[in-house]
């Protein structure tokens, strides 16, 4: 990590260039696929297939358009981080991330990257408050870690 680490460390302690729309991945492909798509007229062929659905064809292609627009710089230096509330939240309060808020461990704006990220953010929000964003970097950030249970809880 080219000295970035402040820049690509988003509010909520994941690291930006581990993101596949950081890295275009996502983008790419979905706008290659759209390319393929128009250049097979994919979208006369759905109208004489039985079993495709030309509606779900454009539901389809209109889903890759918007996959194309989530290319990401990172929260800290895009204008994504305006439709972030944990960005907003952060700036509003001065903080460079969640880390410095006493109440990152509890806080609900949090709980929307669960799904997908598991606990994650807050294993790396503990290391980055405990170590700093340069050390916490220099390590392996992470970007999936499952959920802890809660004490006491069996289920599988």
């Amino acid at each position: 990590m080219a000295g970035d680490e402040e820049r690509m460390t988003a509010y909520c302690g994941l690291y930006c260039e581990d993101c596949a729309f950081h890295t275009g991945a996502i983008p790419d492909l979905a706008r290659d696929l759209r390319k393929e798509l128009r250049a097979a007229r994919f979208e006369k062929v759905a109208e004489v297939i039985p079993f495709l659905d030309a509606d779900d064809y454009r539901r389809t292609y209109d889903f890759l358009g918007s996959l194309v627009k989530l290319r990401c710089k990172g929260c800290k230096v895009g204008s994504r981080s305006q439709f972030c509330h944990i960005a907003q939240c952060a700036a509003k309060l001065g903080y460079q991330g969640c880390w410095e808020c006493g109440e990152f461990a509890t806080c609900t704006k949090l709980d929307f990257l669960v799904p997908v990220h598991g606990d994650a953010h807050l294993k790396n929000l503990r290391k980055i408050k405990k170590v700093g964003v340069k050390e916490w970097a220099e390590g392996d950030p992470l970007w999936y870690a499952p959920p802890r249970k809660p004490k006491g809880d069996r289920s599988a």
